[in-house]
């Protein structure tokens, strides 16, 4: 286990404070739009984390616990109210490619956090990602991995379904949007079933588009 001298900590928490502010920005009543750069400002604590060693399969997992606080807050002080989402997967998509650049720089400055059999990382292409199948890993931080990764994507998607119910979208905009998707089924099927990665994914797929069907309209329909 990861010891923190008196300096990671005051570091830790002043990341972890900075997150909260942003996190609760209303109550300050300024500008409302600076609350979406608390899907960014998560990525401080949780990258100083793996910089210090810490399990990544827990430090992403913390990562996606508070991605969640920041979407069931603008679920419940944003949509609700104003049922706008695009400011929210807006910030979220660009919190997530963040990371993703992140992943591939950070390591190659802490060579530590490079794949060695110890802290559970694997490279696919340029990124270094978390191994959940690496031997050794931590069975419980395995498990909310899943859970919280799951949970997150219901919370994107959840919203969005609900922002486009009853909208004119075009058959080829369905397409792109299960397209958006495939990604996102991709990796819930990795995550819990690698055998059947791609029959669960397609399988995903076709409910979506079934689902989009469902709740929207072609604008063509007969009156």
């Amino acid at each position: 286990m990861t010891t923190l001298d008196l300096n990671s900590w005051i570091f830790l928490i002043t990341f972890f404070l900075i997150f909260g502010i942003f996190l609760f920005f209303d109550v300050f009543k300024r500008n409302e739009r600076y609350r979406y750069l608390a899907y960014l400002v998560a990525l401080l604590p949780i990258n100083y984390l793996w910089l210090l060693g810490f399990d990544i399969i827990l430090t992403y997992s913390v990562l996606f616990g508070l991605w969640i606080l920041c979407i069931f807050r603008d679920i419940v002080l944003v949509y609700r109210k104003t049922k706008e989402y695009n400011d929210i997967f807006m910030f979220f998509i660009l919190a997530v490619i963040v990371q993703i650049v992140a992943s591939s720089i950070i390591p190659e400055i802490a060579f530590y956090l490079k794949p060695n059999g110890a802290n559970f990382t694997s490279k696919l292409w340029f990124f270094y990602l978390p191994d959940i199948y690496a031997a050794g890993v931590v069975t419980e931080f395995v498990l909310a991995f899943r859970l919280l990764m799951t949970t997150l994507l219901i919370f994107i998607m959840g919203p969005l379904l609900l922002d486009i119910k009853g909208e004119d979208i075009p058959f080829p905009v369905l397409l792109v949007i299960v397209a958006i998707f495939f990604i996102p089924f991709l990796l819930l099927s990795y995550i819990w079933v690698p055998e059947a990665i791609w029959v669960l994914s397609f399988l995903f797929c076709v409910i979506l588009f079934i689902v989009l069907l469902i709740i929207t309209k072609s604008g063509k329909e007969v009156k």
